[in-house]
Parts: structure tokens; C-alpha cells; sequence
């Protein structure tokens, strides 16, 4: 029995506004809208429906619009205050690794991501907060967003409480629109121009996200709505809803159209008819007829299900391969009508209804020498064309495959590979079990599927050094997908993870698995952890059952932080005492190695780029990039070490002679006096390093 209380709605006067606004939505819907303080009615929608002649449609236009909207176009030109500290601690293969796992507020880190990585990532794969009413929402800070992620995760006195987006809420869509708007103006920046986005999402949010994107990459740039068919739920009350999207945009489709490049995959059981070809004809060497049965015996034996089954028409063997019979007519009617005369009878076959595939006499002679074309046992009937799952010989499939692209577009169904379709099943439970596998129990709640993700990867063309990168990272899952890929086709891809260390809610459903589990590890209690720990334990699942791929399995860990560079800001009332603070520009506690980063987001360059270490004069010089920076933060440079230091680095800068400019830095505050710092900047200006600056 449920104790009525001042605060329950039984106890409490009607609510004559909501009751208001529930008549006004039973009439039209479009009368409410979500304005600054929650519901709002539209008056030009309620004048237009009483037929007020004063209401125009100087105002309409097509779109998607919300408040905030113009604060969030502004959110996302905001340069970022904020800093990425290295953490080699938390990281796995520090010194090698091209991976990287930031830990901070996404929006913050895809702005300092802008100089390093604007037009480098091949694809972003993002699942942000579906708006389910119960889903964490970034409440963006204007003035001061890094202050504000602090507080938010707890790393600074006085933590605010992470909040939900609330069905009942009056800007429910708006403050999801608000979030999400910068954080994909900022993606855009980062994609190459064959780059793409992939963003998962469920049906409260798709039609709002997609027009988004529409107004983000442009509506010429959409690619496809992936329907992901995950299982049914038992609880439905009306219509039983197993499925996600995912909305697929690329950054410049026209792009692909320039230079010809087309999207495909291996269709499923292909591989495994080819393996059985090769095994059977080394057994059987030129004897056809053996190998034949044996390719039929194959599929018999096949479990209902394998993808090979798929392809048992491919039933009959020669010596390019196994193939199927398939028709000569031109896929849509109106095809050539040319002669072709018979072998034997010397009469001119009958011609297919639809013409022949061929365009020319001449394509379709040199199919016929080539012995992709079979007679039939008179001219009577057209001839059959041998169509080969997987030709052996790679030179005369060329040649086939060009002229098949004269008859259709180029995605025809009978290559080895295929278009992906729109629509495609695999279970939410196989995400779910495989987690657990990994960490021993259920540490996180609806994790993605790792073989959708690489599947896609691969889809798209990936290949050695391009960047996959999630900003909405989760348990992991994009950078494991990343792992199981290269390990499997050998490649050499990169990945870079974003997650929020949001603080895990002990009263959130399935939360109290995963605190036990971190808190065993010594670890926070934070989203991030999870994401990190999964990847550590991915990386050696793939090295225990692939001990002689030596590919990249480690990370760089990276925290967002204030800057290391302080901010001025004076005390009025003691303007000296100011003065004589700021006479050190970088934060105290701030390691070399902190500033350093910073110096490479700043300059453009990787976070991964190799950074060389020499002792100059007594001093630490670091080269990073081959030169392309060069650095030395000592806290103390005398007037004596000024011309051996310099020297020293001259000579270093001319040993490692980088491509282009180099950047020379020094700590402001370490000179002796400023004839110090004058003298080493002219002397390293006159050796040809130009950009002398100092922190």
C-alpha cells in the first residue's frame, strides 16, 4: 500500500496549465513546442487555426529548428581553455603504440582535437545517449565547459549531481538537439574527404538526428538508414520494436563518385567454397569430375545455416574454378542483337528475349575464347554463361568482371563480393555474452557488438594508418573492433576513444557488478575504467590466440585538464603582487611531459608522433616529429648555457633536417635575464630556426 503524501498528485489542487496545454495538444499538436523554460504554445500556429488574417509566412522555412540552437552553433566555435595530460601509467605500450583513449568531456576534446586531426579520420562510429528519458545529458557550460566537466565528474570540490533528460520535460528534444549539435559540427571537421560517419540511434531521436545531419554534412552527402534487427522484446503492448538505425553520412559523397571508389564485402561462405576448391584439387589434381562431386558433397554436409549453403548453385568445376550455369540476356531487356553462331550447326543461336549480355560481337568472341561461354547442344536455345564464385585465375576474371559493368552498374551478384544491404540481424545477446566472457561477469549494460562495427570498418575500405574514432566510446567497443580486425586481415588501423569518466550511479540499474568489479581493481568508479580495462583484456585475448601477429595492441591514455599555461588574472588591489606571480606562466605541478602535449595539440601535430629526448648543455631538449618541434622546458638557463645550448640544438636540427619549419620553445621564466634569452633566440634565427617562442 502506497502512503499518500504532501508531494503525491493525489494530494495536490489540478494542474490547470498542464491540463491546459493536454486540450490544446488533443486538438493540434503543433500547438506546443519546446521553448527557453519548458512547454511553450506556438501563437502563429493557434492564429493560423482560428483563421487570424494578420499571421504571414514571411517567418517559415524548411528546417530543423529549436531554442539554444544558435548557442550551440556558437558552443562549437568556442576555442577549447582546456588541456590532454598524458597518463603512460594507465596506458599499454606507451612508447609504440598509435592508439589513443581520452578521458574527458567529448565536446572539449574534439576541439583540441581540430588542429591535429581535421581532415585525417576515415571513419567515426558514435552511439550517444539514445533520449530514452533516463540517458545522461552534457548540460554544456557556455562560459566555462572544462570547470564544469570537473565538476560534473567529481574532480573538484562540491560535484554536481549528473542529471537525466526527462520524458516529462518541457525541452525533452531541445536538450538533446543542443548536445548533440556541436559535438557532430566539430566530427565534421575531423573526417577526410573520403570519410564517413556512422551514428547509432533508436526512434525517439532518428527523424531529429537525421535532419541534423542533413543540416551538418548536407543532404546531397547521405549515404543509407542501417536498420539493425537486434531481437524481439517480450513486453510490447502494441508493436514489438527489436530494431536500432544507424544513419550513415559521408563528408564529401561526391568524393567517391571522383575517384571511382566503391564500397564492398566478401559475401559470407565464399571463402570457405575456395578453401574446399584448392584442398579438393590438390587432391584430385586435373580430374574435374572428382573434384565436382566433391564440391557437392561439401554443401551436403553443411549445417543448415552456413553461408556457403547460400552459394550451392555453384555446383559445377572446371579449371578456373567452381561456377553456375547462369542466362545470357541483358539485365533489363533491350540488349544488343547481334549473331553468334552455333559451333556444330553453323547457324546463328537464338537470341535471348532481353538481347545478349554482351554489348559487341568482339566482347562476346573473346568470352567464347576464353571459355566462359557454353553452347547449347543446338542453336535453338541461346548459350549459358559459366559465372564463377571465385576465379582461380585473377587475369581472366578481369575480364569478365568488365564486361558484366557494361551490362549493369558494377554490383552484380555474382562476384565474391557484394553491396552491403540496408538491413541486416545480429542479436544483442552476442554483445552482451561476449562482454561478460571477457571480464568474468555483467560489468555494462547494452554494450555494441564488435563484429557489427569491424564489419563496417572493413566495409568502407579501411586500411593501414587510417583512424577509426568513437567520441562516444562506452565500454570500448569500437577500439576492440578496431583490435579484432587488424588481427584478422593483418592491417594496421588505428583508433582513437573519447569517454566521459562519468561516475557510475550506484542506484542505476546493473551498476553494482561494475563497482565491485572496479573497486577490486583499485580503480574509480567511472565509465572510462571500464572502457580502458576492456581494452587491456582484449589486447591479450588477441595476443594469446594470435601469438605471432605482432600488430599494435596498446594505447596512449590522455586526461582533459586545464591548460598548463595560466591565465591572467590579477588582483586588482595588488596589481605587483599579480606581476610577480605571473612571472611563471605555466601551472604549478605541471610536469615537462604535460606542457609538451600541450605544445603538440597547439602546433597541429599527432599525439602519437615520436618524440626524441638529448641532454644539450645540461639541459633537456626534446625533438618531436622529426624536428618539426623542438623543446626545452628547463626551469633555469643561465647566460653561460645560452651559446652551448644553442649550438647543440643547431647541430641536432641539422642532423635530423625535418621537411619543413621547425618551432623552437622555451620556458619564459628560465632565462637568466633577457639579454640570455635575445642572444639564444638570435643565434638559433641565424641558423635558420625561425619560430623561436617562449611559455
Amino acid at each position: 500500500m502506497e502512503k499518500l503524501t504532501a508531494a503525491s498528485p493525489e494530494a495536490q489542487s489540478a494542474d490547470q496549465v498542464a491540463g491546459n496545454n493536454e486540450q490544446l495538444k488533443a486538438l493540434s499538436p503543433e500547438l506546443l513546442t519546446e521553448g527557453k523554460d519548458g512547454v511553450a504554445v506556438n501563437v502563429d500556429v493557434l492564429k493560423a487555426l482560428v483563421g487570424d488574417a494578420s499571421v504571414t509566412d514571411a517567418d517559415e522555412k524548411y528546417g530543423l529548428n529549436w531554442h539554444g540552437k544558435r548557442r550551440a552553433r556558437q558552443l562549437a566555435l568556442t576555442p577549447s581553455t582546456g588541456t590532454l595530460r598524458p597518463c603512460p601509467e594507465d596506458s599499454v605500450d606507451w612508447e609504440t603504440t598509435q592508439n589513443l583513449m581520452i578521458e574527458g568531456d567529448n565536446l572539449e576534446v574534439l576541439k583540441l582535437l581540430q588542429k591535429s586531426y581535421a581532415g585525417k579520420v576515415k571513419l567515426i562510429y558514435i552511439d550517444p545517449p539514445y533520449n530514452t528519458g533516463k540517458d545522461f545529458v552534457y548540460p554544456d557550460n557556455f562560459q566555462d565547459n572544462i570547470r564544469n566537466y570537473l565538476e560534473l565528474t567529481g574532480q573538484v570540490e562540491g560535484g554536481q549531481k549528473i542529471s537525466s533528460n526527462t520524458e516529462a520535460s518541457g525541452r525533452f528534444h531541445t536538450d538533446w538537439l543542443n548536445m548533440m549539435y556541436p559535438r557532430l559540427k566539430l566530427a565534421r571537421n575531423l573526417l577526410r574527404d573520403d570519410g564517413v560517419i556512422f551514428i547509432s540511434i533508436d526512434d525517439a531521436e532518428f527523424a531529429n538526428l537525421k535532419e541534423l545531419c542533413v543540416q551538418i554534412f548536407g543532404e546531397e552527402n547521405f549515404v543509407a538508414s542501417l536498420i539493425w534487427e537486434k531481437g524481439r522484446k517480450n513486453d510490447a503492448k502494441l508493436v514489438s520494436v527489436g530494431h536500432e538505425y544507424m544513419i550513415v553520412f559521408a563528408k564529401r559523397k561526391s568524393f567517391f563518385q571522383e575517384q571511382k571508389i566503391n564500397w564492398r564485402e566478401a559475401k559470407p561462405g565464399a571463402k570457405e567454397i575456395l578453401d574446399e576448391y584448392l584442398r579438393l584439387r590438390k587432391k584430385y589434381l586435373s580430374d574435374n569430375s572428382a573434384v565436382e562431386r566433391g564440391i557437392r558433397d561439401f554443401y551436403e554436409s553443411l549445417p543448415s545455416g552456413h553461408p556457403s549453403k547460400k552459394h550451392s548453385r555453384y555446383n559445377k568445376v572446371d579449371d578456373k574454378g567452381v561456377w553456375r550455369d547462369d542466362n545470357m540476356s541483358w539485365p533489363g531487356g533491350g540488349g544488343p542483337t547481334y549473331d553468334v553462331i552455333h559451333p556444330v550447326t553453323g547457324i546463328a543461336c537464338v537470341v535471348p528475349e532481353g538481347g545478349w549480355r554482351y554489348s559487341t560481337i568482339e566482347k562476346m568472341e573473346e568470352m567464347i575464347r576464353l571459355g566462359k561461354v557454353v553452347f547449347r547442344a543446338d542453336h535453338t536455345e541461346p548459350p549459358i554463361r559459366k559465372t564463377y564464385l571465385v576465379e582461380v585465375d585473377d587475369v581472366e576474371a578481369g575480364a569478365e568482371d568488365e564486361a558484366d559493368d557494361e551490362a549493369d552498374d558494377g554490383d552484380n551478384d555474382d562476384l565474391p563480393i557484394q553491396v552491403a544491404g540496408s538491413y541486416f540481424y545480429r542479436s544483442a545477446l552476442q554483445a552482451s555474452n561476449e562482454l561478460v566472457q571477457l571480464f568474468g561477469k555483467k560489468v555494462f549494460n547494452n554494450p555494441k557488438d564488435k563484429e557489427v562495427i569491424a564489419r563496417w570498418i572493413a566495409y568502407v575500405g579501411a586500411s593501414d594508418g587510417d583512424i577509426v574514432m568513437d567520441f562516444f566510446a562506452g565500454s570500448g567497443t569500437t577500439g576492440h573492433a578496431v583490435l579484432d580486425l587488424n588481427a584478422s586481415s593483418n592491417l594496421a588501423i588505428r583508433y582513437v576513444l573519447v569517454q566521459l569518466p562519468e561516475l557510475i550511479n550506484p542506484k542505476a540499474k546493473g551498476a553494482k557488478p561494475a563497482i565491485a568489479f572496479l573497486e577490486k581493481l583499485k580503480r574509480p568508479c567511472v565509465v572510462s575504467e571500464l572502457t580502458k580495462e576492456r581494452l587491456r583484456r582484449a589486447s591479450l585475448k588477441i595476443k594469446s590466440e594470435k601469438p605471432d601477429w605482432q600488430g599494435d595492441t596498446g594505447f596512449r591514455v590522455f586526461k582533459l585538464d586545464h591548460s598548463n599555461i595560466r591565465a591572467w588574472n590579477p588582483n586588482p588591489a595588488d596589481l605587483e603582487a599579480s606581476l610577480f606571480d605571473h612571472q611563471d606562466h605555466l601551472l604549478e605541478g605541471r610536469s615537462e611531459a604535460d606542457v609538451l602535449y600541450e605544445l603538440l595539440l597547439k602546433l597541429g601535430l599527432d599525439l602519437c608522433v615520436p618524440i626524441e629526448q638529448h641532454t644539450i648543455a645540461g639541459r633537456e631538449v626534446h625533438a618531436v616529429g622529426g624536428g618539426v618541434l623542438m623543446a626545452c622546458l628547463a626551469e633555469q638557463i643561465t647566460a653561460k648555457q645560452v651559446e652551448p645550448l644553442a649550438q647543440g640544438i643547431i647541430d641536432w636540427h641539422k642532423e635530423l633536417a625535418p621537411a619543413g619549419d621547425t618551432t623552437c620553445v622555451f620556458r619564459d621564466s628560465a632565462f637568466e635575464n633577457d639579454v640570455a634569452k635575445t642572444n639564444l633566440a638570435a643565434i638559433l634565427e641565424q641558423h635558420g630556426i625561425q619560430n623561436v617562442r617562449s611559455l
